[in-house]
């Protein structure tokens, strides 16, 4: 399976202290919301983590979902600051880490340091050995500001590539170029792909890849062959669907990586293959979490080793299925570090988002995995326990009461506002 053979690859670099050592975490600012005064337990140094997912669990689209907010208040302690050890992994990845962590401040009333979002693109700042290649990138969003910030020196967009071979694209006849064209390409030789995420024009973007993946990256040189092997190819977020304002789920970026998979081998007979899958539900990701939470724990001078990691999301084909999978390996490394690796990662399921059960939190959650239709990546081997969280709560802040009532910790809040 390529994709954990890669994330195994990775994880030995993610353990390297010079990474996180130079993302310092931002301190929050000690202004504690009006009626909270903290956070309590026995042992004031948590013993645990917090991974949430954000577009599902604390927000539709632009919107905050009711109670999320008020129910992350809950994490401050008595001088306004987390109580415990917090990331965001979202597979989200048209925008800069900055971005989404301004828009979290202004969703959750709290400050949020760009140092714990974790997009789906983040872990790209370790494949060190592409950053000097000349990379195409298809995407959303400020896809050369994005590129240039995960390390990468010379990208390429899909936008450039129609400008420099204006005869590739003839999908849309409007698009067409008019009049005589000379061939004459710029751009030096394409030696990789960087999918950040779903592009906006997909019939674009799924003919200039194939072409580029067909011609080693020299369009203007194509043979009529194609290559063994393709160019390299990263690939960030592997969502089939995500939860926006609509009532029913949108296609993600898994949706067009399908497509991109299916025309290759229909052209070419042979199956696609990536150098790297990562996002979630990748453990390249989950460890990549890890560090971040520990380095947290560390910064904040809490000295209790921290032993359990939280995954909250609502996509059971990603959020679930990624905290089960990195639960395992946290098991199969249990022996190796005992007391400097967390033991445990449970997952926890909203029905805030892609899951909604209409009869409410399901009795036997077990019952689920026998009527699963697998929405997960190829590369990813589909076992149906996999799929059933730990625990299915309501929404964010029933997921939240019942974390603290398992470590023992107690959120009192003032009579009055």
């Amino acid at each position: 399976m390529v994709a954990l053979v890669g994330w195994q690859r990775v994880i030995a670099r993610l353990v390297k202290k010079r990474f996180l050592s130079s993302h310092p975490h931002r301190a929050l600012p000690a202004v504690p919301p009006p009626g909270v005064r903290g956070l309590s337990a026995s042992n004031s140094s948590p013993s645990f983590g917090l991974l949430f997912d954000i577009d599902g669990v604390l927000v539709r689209g632009r919107n905050p979902i009711p109670g999320a907010a008020e129910a992350f208040r809950t994490l401050l302690d008595g001088s306004g600051k987390l109580a415990v050890p917090v990331v965001f992994v979202t597979n989200a990845g048209n925008c800069l880490r900055q971005e989404r962590a301004t828009e979290l401040s202004r969703a959750l009333g709290i400050e949020i340091s760009a140092n714990q979002v974790i997009l789906s693109h983040s872990p790209l700042r370790l494949f060190k050995q592409f950053h000097d290649k000349c990379v195409l990138v298809s995407g959303q969003g400020p896809v050369e500001d994005i590129a240039k910030d995960l390390g990468f020196r010379n990208a390429v967009t899909i936008e450039a590539v129609r400008e420099a071979y204006p005869l590739l694209d003839m999908v849309d006849v409007s698009r067409r170029p008019r009049g005589a064209i000379s061939v004459s390409s710029k751009l030096p030789a394409i030696e990789a792909i960087v999918l950040l995420g779903e592009p906006v024009r997909w019939e674009t973007s799924l003919q200039l890849i194939l072409d580029m993946l067909l011609s080693a990256g020299r369009p203007a040189e194509w043979r009529g062959h194609p290559p063994d092997p393709h160019i390299p190819i990263l690939a960030c977020n592997m969502d089939l669907l995500w939860m926006a304002e609509a009532k029913m789920p949108r296609f993600g970026h898994g949706a067009f990586l399908l497509c991109l998979e299916n025309l290759y081998h229909k052209i070419t007979g042979q199956e696609l293959q990536y150098e790297a899958l990562i996002g979630k539900p990748s453990p390249v990701t989950y460890n990549f979490a890890e560090h971040l939470i520990l380095s947290q724990a560390r910064e904040r001078g809490w000295r209790s080793p921290i032993q359990t990691l939280y995954a909250i999301g609502d996509n059971p084909m990603v959020d679930i299925y990624g905290a089960n999978l990195y639960n395992r390996h946290l098991h199969r490394q249990k022996e190796e570090a005992p007391e400097t690796r967390p033991h445990s990662c449970q997952s926890v399921l909203v029905c805030t988002g892609v899951y909604s059960d209409p009869g409410g939190v399901p009795s036997n959650t077990q019952e689920r995995k026998t009527h699963t239709v697998f929405h997960g990546h190829r590369d990813f081997m589909f076992d149906p326990n996999m799929v059933v969280a730990s625990h299915v709560v309501q929404d964010v802040g029933e997921a939240l009461e019942l974390i603290l009532n398992k470590e023992g910790w107690k959120c009192s809040r003032d009579a009055q506002p």
